[in-house]
């Protein structure tokens, strides 16, 4: 079967590569799933494990299957898998557990362990190819409604982990209720935080440097949200105007809109980070200030990368609420597709180069 891989550490090595086609029985005890590849999504995780800044491959092998983005559908099930069926549709949980004692209680995304296991990224291959076999605890079920959207969730997770963060941080204050926030980037990841906060019910003011017109903001108004470009009007100006903000989620990839952040946060209020930003950008702040505001405001701010079960899950039941409160939204982040694995060039250009892309995906099989 065809699969996209690279040589991890040597830049550009993006290649199509030929692999057996696995089988159930390739895991033991009867727990094995089989799942045919329909769809992937790919984000700059994967050009940058193609430019050769991260990415390790497996025990034994010299390349990594790229994709950690996944949709498929259920081929076979092993004689004691009872979760799932045939014909089921399926998300893949991206981090398997190392050693610490968080891997070994569900929560492998808290790992304290320096190496760690990520399909696509770190020692384990990825899901841009035809099948993959996994264990019934590492696939997540998804409703046949949300077929057309579910390659949405796992990017979808991210957002669910930092949010779900912020609240249980704040259950310290025993009443917390958020009423505004503020979301960094408008790119997939900042669309996505400025659904989930809709959803439950918060006042989302949503910063990106492109000016309107622009399908980002019209997609952030449709669903009750404001969007500015930070042209126009920068961060601390908005604060100025709107009021600070109980709730920040940073998507930006852009690390010194993180201080400028900390400057718009209310007291009592939760900075969440999501970026991951490599370089070495240096940015002149008045630190004394934020020191201060971050103390005496009980402020906090935390990162959030990856995720477990319960965020996947809770992942599953907003994108199931968007599709009934904002019917056809989800699907017009999808964007770019490329059909078949062969075209991987043109998946990579597309990732790279593609104005206006949301969401670059690889229709590996129809949907």
């Amino acid at each position: 079967m065809k699969a996209i891989a690279v040589f991890p550490g040597n830049p550009n090595s993006v290649h199509l590569a030929e692999l057996p086609k696995p089988k159930v029985t390739d895991i033991g005890s009867g727990r094995g799933v089989l799942v045919r590849v329909l769809r992937v999504g790919v984000d700059g995780t994967d050009r940058e494990i193609n430019a050769g800044e991260y990415g390790a491959a497996p025990k034994g092998s010299d390349f990594l299957v790229l994709g950690h983005e996944s949709f498929g559908q259920v081929e076979a099930v092993g004689p004691n898998v009872t979760e799932l069926k045939r014909g089921d549709y399926v998300v893949a949980i991206v981090r398997h557990p190392g050693t610490s004692i968080y891997d070994q209680i569900g929560t492998p995304d808290m790992t304290t362990d320096d190496t760690y296991f990520e399909h696509g990224i770190s020692r384990v291959h990825g899901f841009l190819t035809e099948y993959y076999v996994d264990e019934p605890e590492f696939l997540v079920k998804m409703p046949q409604g949300l077929r057309e959207v579910g390659v949405l969730l796992e990017p979808t997770t991210v957002v669910e982990k930092g949010i779900a963060q912020a609240y249980e941080i704040q259950r310290r204050l025993r009443v917390w209720h958020p009423r505004r926030a503020a979301v960094m980037g408008a790119g997939t990841i900042g669309l996505l935080a400025t659904l989930v906060l809709r959803l439950r019910g918060l006042e989302v003011t949503t910063f990106g440097l492109t000016r309107k017109p622009y399908l980002n903001a019209d997609l952030i108004e449709a669903i009750g949200g404001r969007y500015e470009s930070t042209q126009d009007l920068p961060v601390l100006e908005a604060v100025k105007a709107l009021g600070r903000f109980d709730i920040i989620f940073e998507g930006t990839g852009f690390s010194p809109i993180v201080f400028e952040s900390m400057q718009a946060l209310a007291k009592n209020g939760v900075l969440v980070l999501s970026s991951v930003t490599g370089g070495n950008r240096k940015v002149e702040v008045p630190a004394d200030k934020i020191n201060l505001e971050f103390v005496l405001g009980n402020k906090v701010m935390v990162g959030t990368v990856n995720a477990s079960r319960e965020y996947f899950e809770m992942g599953v039941r907003d994108l199931a609420q968007a599709e009934a409160e904002y019917p056809g939204w989800l699907r017009r982040l999808l964007t770019h597709p490329v059909k078949g694995l062969e075209n991987f060039q043109e998946l990579f250009e597309k990732l790279t180069t593609a104005k206006g892309a949301i969401k670059v995906f690889c229709e590996v099989a129809p949907v």
